[in-house]
């Protein structure tokens, strides 16, 4: 199996892997009430499919986006430019235009 697509899959059963841990999170932290909501309806198993098939996604994708990223090579040296130092030049601006009075508008 090539080395990119042994990375794909990696990073999806990692991603799978953390939604299943997330979902669990949810569950015994009870927020906003998933869990009296997932363990109280009878179509709950649903529920809980869907919430890790759908951040399992999510979470796949980062996880290969970050492996992916991490690939790259490192860059140390710099590249390009001249490296001029810019060289500040005062400029005089006449003000236009009328003033306005204190008080008044």
């Amino acid at each position: 199996m090539p080395r990119l697509i042994r990375l794909y899959v990696a990073s999806i059963a990692t991603g799978f892997a953390l939604s299943l841990v997330f979902l669990g999170a949810v569950l015994a932290m009870d927020v906003a009430g998933l869990r009296g909501l997932i363990l109280g309806s009878s179509s709950g198993l649903v529920a809980a499919v869907m919430l890790v098939v759908f951040n399992g996604i999510v979470f796949s994708g980062v996880q290969f986006a970050i492996a992916i990223s991490r690939l790259a090579e490192d860059d140390d040296a710099p590249r390009g430019g001249l490296r001029q130092h810019l060289v500040p030049i005062p400029v005089r601006v006449e003000a236009r235009g009328k003033q306005l009075r204190r008080g008044r508008r």
